[in-house]
């Protein structure tokens, strides 16, 4: 069976993305490995299938898949691509559109310029609901990984991160500290791990290596994380510029029970089909 499909990125984090409305998407995880893989197949951070909501006022399901084929809760930067996309495909004529992901729901809105904007909803530090266990209800925790102990913050963006402060991203550890967080024994549901550089109360530095995937060139609710751990720290204030390798991206929150706002670019690179019997 031919797969039609679209190739999309946002801020250098690409994404194949599937209409699942419009034809029948029903891929293993081992195809969706396959179709993630930069040598064997299209090539992406992570896949994204668009699908019908049966939820009263919700205009779209979205699903995400890692690059290992698992699938997670949330993708920042993969919501904004998806807005795009179902205003390109016709799918809606709408600017803002109700979107169902396995956390919750969220608002992308299409702007004047191109970009687009996420409520991205409000961040979560309940170490239970990260999840990440810990005994200690401070912002800052410690975290033993190889013989050396970190600090971080725990929280979650519709799916969890741990968001760390360092001296300079370019010669941070991200490669090799990384993985090595994200499969730490406190946090049962792995984590995306933040190395975030702070160049003033109002522009960071980002780098994230993710969850199923490595590290990526920008990540949406590793951005939100980074942001709001630092607010939280009294390290800035927003609205914040996000720096990643990929791109910039807008951060604005407001603190207490308020949302995380994110803006940023989403682009489509490419469109085309795959036979699934080859995945």
């Amino acid at each position: 069976m031919r797969l039609r499909f679209t190739k999309m990125q946002g801020a250098g984090n690409d994404f194949v993305v599937l209409d699942g409305i419009g034809q029948r998407v029903a891929l293993t995880a081992g195809q969706l490995k396959r179709l993630a893989d930069r040598h064997f197949g299209v090539g992406a951070d992570q896949i994204l299938v668009v699908e019908q909501s049966d939820s009263p006022g919700v205009d779209f399901r979205y699903r995400i898949f890692n690059a290992d084929g698992g699938e997670v809760e949330q993708c920042g930067n993969g919501a904004r691509c998806f807005v795009q996309f179902v205003r390109a495909k016709g799918l809606t004529v709408k600017n803002e559109i109700r979107v169902e992901t396995l956390s919750g729901i969220i608002v992308p809105k299409l702007e004047r310029d191109g970009r687009v904007t996420v409520d991205m909803g409000r961040p979560v530090f309940d170490p239970a609901k990260v999840p990440f266990q810990t005994d200690s209800d401070a912002l800052v925790q410690s975290l033993d990984v190889d013989g050396r102990t970190l600090s971080i913050v725990a929280l979650s963006m519709g799916n969890p991160h741990a968001v760390q402060v360092v001296d300079d991203v370019e010669t941070a550890p991200v490669a090799t500290l990384g993985p090595r967080i994200e499969r730490h024994a406190r946090f049962p549901r792995r984590v995306n791990a933040g190395f975030m550089q702070v160049i003033d109360r109002q522009r960071i530095r980002l780098r994230v290596h993710e969850r199923g995937a490595g590290e990526t060139l920008a990540c949406g609710t590793g951005a939100c994380a980074a942001v709001v751990a630092g607010i939280r720290r009294g390290l800035l204030e927003s609205p914040v510029e996000v720096e990643t390798r990929g791109g910039e991206l807008t951060i604005v929150w407001q603190g207490a029970d308020n949302p995380v706002w994110m803006t940023g670019p989403a682009e489509v690179v490419f469109e085309g089909e795959i036979e699934t019997e080859k995945l």
